[in-house]
C-alpha cells in the first residue's frame, strides 16, 4: 500500500480495551465490579496507553443474561452505579484522550422492558413491538415445549441459542413470543418503523450525552424473514441460518447509519453465524451502504467447537491463518477488520491458542504480537494484557453463565449428557465463565477485585498472575502490551502496511510481512511467529528483501542470542530464523 492511499481513521490507529463492569474492580465490597471501580482504574488504563474504552452494558437490566437484557436503555443498574457515576468515568477518559464506546443491545430488549409490558396486554401502538404468534396443534409436529398450554406446541422448530425452544407462551396475551437468548430477551420486531424510530432516539440521546461509538450486540439478527421457515440443517431449527444476515437488515442499517450515525464514530457491529459471506461483510462496512466501521465475526472463534457447549472441534494453525487471510483479503479494498482471539463470550486466548502452563508468558505475549501486527483495530479484553487463563472449574455450582447452564442441564435432563463430569474437560474449556472471572489485580485476597465475596470465583493463580507483581517486572506481558500499543503511533506501517501471508500451510510457524510504501522509501515489517513447543527454523533466502533490519520487538526480551536485535542483520541474510518456543519476532527495515 502507499502512503498516498491511505484513508486515515482514528479509528484504525486506536486500540480499543474492553471492560466487564461486572469483573473489573468492585469499589464498594459487594463483590460485584461497578462504574465507580472503573474510575479508580482510569489512570490505569492511561498507563496502559489505550485509546478506546468498549464498555459492556451497565443499562438497568434484572440480569437474566448479565446486563444484555435491557429493562432501561436510559438509566444505570443500581449495582453499578448511577449516572452521575457514569457521566464523571466519562469524563475522567476524556480528558486522557481516551474515548468511549458503549454495547447497543437492540435485538431484544428485558421482558421488564416497558415495551415488552405494554406489548404483552395488547397496548394500542405495542401490539407488534415484539414477535407474537399463535402456537402449533403438538400432534402434527415432532416435539411439543416444556411449557405452554396442553397440546399446543410453538410456533415453529426453532430453538434458543441458550438452549430449548426460542418461544415461550404468556398466559395473558395467549400467545408465544419469540427468544433467540433466554426467555427473558424477547425479540424486538424491527419490521415495526416505531420499534426503529425508538432505537433510533435512543441511540442519539447517548450520543447527545458525549459517547464515542457503540458495539452492537448480535446486530445482524434484527431482520426475520417473512413466515419464520424451519431449517432441519440448522442445529438451531432454523434460528441460526434464517436469523442471521436476514432479507432486510442491509436496509435497516442503511437507514441507522442515514438517520444516527456518523463515520467520526466508531461503530462496530457483532455479526453472529458460523461463516459470514463476504459479500454481506462488505455491505456491512462500505460507507455508502451501511457504513459501519468494523465488524466482529465468529468464524475463527468456532474453529475448536462443535454444536454444543460439550463438545470440541479439530483445528490447525493452517485453519486459523486461512480465516484471517481471507478476511484481510476480502476487506481491503471497502472495509477494515477488527482484531480479537477473546471477549467476555469467549474463553481466554491464551489457554485456548497458546499453552497457558509452561509457556505461558511466552504464548500470551505471542498472540498479542499477532494481534498488534496484522491489519485492522486491535481490541484487548480485560486481563488479556497480563495473560490471565482459563478457570479450572471443577463443579457446576461454579458456573454462573446461563449459556452455559441451560443447555448442559437441558441435556443432562434429556439424556443426552451422562453428568457434568462427562464432559468437564470441554465445558470447562468453552465456557463464556472464564473470561468473567474478576481481573486479577494484586495477590491480596480475591485478587484485590474486591473487599467481599465476589460474585463469580477467582481464578485461583492471582497470586502468580496479577498487574501488580507485573508492573514490577519489565519482562512481564504487560509491559509487552505496551510496548505493542505503543508502536501504532511511532510505525504507520503497523496500521496501514498491506498484509502479505507467507508459508500459509504451515502448521507450526505464522510469517507475514506488512509494507508500506512512501515517496521517499519503503517500509516493511516482518513478523515471525512460532506456534509451538519446540525450537523451529523458518527458511527465508527467498522471502527476504533486505538483510537491514531490526528487531522491532521479541517476546523473549534478548533479540535471539544477546542484546534485542544485536543478530537481526545476520540472522536473516544467512536466510534461516531460529525461532524458539513460542517465540515472536517482528523486524522492521526500509527498502
Amino acid at each position: 500500500m502507499s502512503e498516498r492511499d491511505i484513508e486515515r481513521r482514528w479509528w484504525k490507529e486506536a486500540v480499543v480495551y474492553q471492560i466487564y463492569p461486572r469483573s473489573f474492580n468492585d469499589s464498594d465490597g459487594d463483590g460485584i465490579g461497578d462504574i465507580p471501580g472503573i474510575v479508580e482504574k482510569v489512570e490505569y488504563l492511561d498507563d496502559l496507553g489505550v485509546d478506546v474504552v468498549w464498555l459492556c452494558p451497565v443499562y438497568d437490566s434484572p440480569n437474566a443474561d448479565n446486563g444484555y437484557d435491557i429493562r432501561d436503555y436510559r438509566a444505570i443498574m443500581d449495582e453499578f452505579g448511577t449516572m452521575a457515576d457514569w457521566e464523571t468515568l466519562l469524563d475522567e477518559l476524556h480528558a486522557r484522550d481516551i474515548k468511549l464506546i458503549m454495547d447497543l443491545v437492540v435485538n431484544h430488549t428485558s421482558d421488564e422492558h416497558e415495551w415488552f409490558v405494554r406489548s404483552r396486554v395488547e397496548e394500542e401502538g405495542y401490539e407488534d413491538f415484539y414477535w407474537w404468534r399463535e402456537g402449533r396443534d403438538a400432534d402434527e409436529v415432532s416435539w411439543s415445549a416444556k411449557e405452554g398450554p396442553e397440546g399446543e406446541a410453538p410456533p415453529n422448530a426453532w430453538k434458543s441459542f441458550f438452549g430449548g425452544p426460542a418461544w415461550a407462551y404468556d398466559d395473558g396475551r395467549e400467545e408465544w413470543y419469540l427468544h433467540l437468548f433466554d426467555v427473558k430477551q424477547p425479540d424486538l420486531n424491527w419490521e415495526n418503523p416505531r420499534v426503529r424510530d425508538e432505537v433510533f432516539d435512543m441511540m442519539e440521546w447517548w450520543f447527545d450525552k458525549g459517547i464515542d461509538g457503540f458495539r452492537m450486540d448480535v446486530i445482524n439478527l434484527v431482520s426475520k424473514p417473512d413466515g419464520l421457515p424451519n431449517d432441519p440443517e440448522d442445529p438451531f431449527g432454523g434460528a441460526m441460518s434464517q436469523s442471521t444476515n436476514g432479507p432486510r437488515i442491509h436496509e435497516f442499517l442503511s437507514e441507522m447509519s442515514e438517520r444516527v450515525l456518523d463515520d467520526e464514530y466508531l461503530t462496530v457491529g457483532e455479526m453472529l453465524g458460523p461463516e459470514m459471506p463476504m459479500a454481506h461483510a462488505r455491505r456491512y462496512l462500505d460507507p455508502d451502504e451501511d457504513g459501519l466501521s468494523m465488524l466482529f465475526h465468529f468464524e475463527h472463534m468456532l474453529l475448536d467447537r462443535g454444536d454444543a457447549i460439550w463438545e470440541r472441534g479439530e483445528w490447525a494453525l493452517s485453519d486459523l491463518k486461512a480465516v484471517f487471510n481471507r478476511w484481510d483479503e476480502g476487506l481491503e479494498e471497502v472495509g477494515w477488520n477488527s482484531l480479537y482471539l477473546n471477549n467476555h463470550d469467549q474463553p481466554r486466548m491464551v489457554s485456548r491458542f497458546g499453552n497457558d502452563g509452561e509457556y505461558r508468558r511466552e504464548s500470551a505475549k505471542l498472540l498479542g504480537t499477532l494481534l498488534h501486527t496484522l491489519r485492522g483495530t486491535p481490541y484487548i479484553y480485560q486481563g488479556e494484557e497480563l495473560g490471565m487463563t482459563n478457570y479450572p472449574f471443577d463443579s457446576l455450582d461454579e458456573f454462573r453463565d446461563v449459556d452455559t447452564l441451560n443447555p448442559l442441564r437441558n441435556a443432562i435432563a434429556d439424556g443426552d449428557v451422562e453428568s457434568f463430569d462427562a464432559v468437564k474437560e470441554v465445558v470447562r474449556a468453552n465456557s463464556r465463565d472464564n473470561a468473567r472471572t474478576p481481573v486479577q489485580w494484586s495477590s491480596d485476597p480475591n485478587a484485590g477485585f474486591t473487599d467481599g465475596e465476589p460474585w463469580i470465583p477467582v481464578n485461583p493463580n492471582y497470586e502468580e498472575v496479577n498487574i501488580e507483581s507485573e508492573r514490577r517486572d519489565d519482562d512481564s506481558v504487560w509491559h509487552y502490551y505496551r510496548d505493542l500499543i505503543s508502536l501504532r503511533s511511532e510505525y504507520d506501517v503497523v496500521v496501514y502496511g498491506e498484509y502479505d501471508p507467507l508459508f500459509p500451510d504451515d502448521d507450526t510457524v505464522w510469517v507475514y510481512t506488512r509494507t508500506l510504501t512512501g515517496e521517499e522509501s519503503d517500509e516493511q515489517l516482518l513478523v515471525a511467529l512460532n506456534f509451538s513447543d519446540d525450537e523451529v527454523a523458518v527458511g527465508l533466502s527467498e522471502v527476504v528483501t533486505s538483510d537491514h533490519a531490526t528487531l522491532l520487538i521479541g517476546n523473549y526480551g534478548d533479540g535471539g542470542d544477546g542484546d534485542a536485535g544485536a543478530d537481526a542483520e545476520g540472522e536473516l541474510a544467512a536466510g534461516d530464523l531460529h525461532l524458539r518456543p513460542w517465540e515472536a519476532r517482528v523486524y522492521h527495515h526500509e527498502r
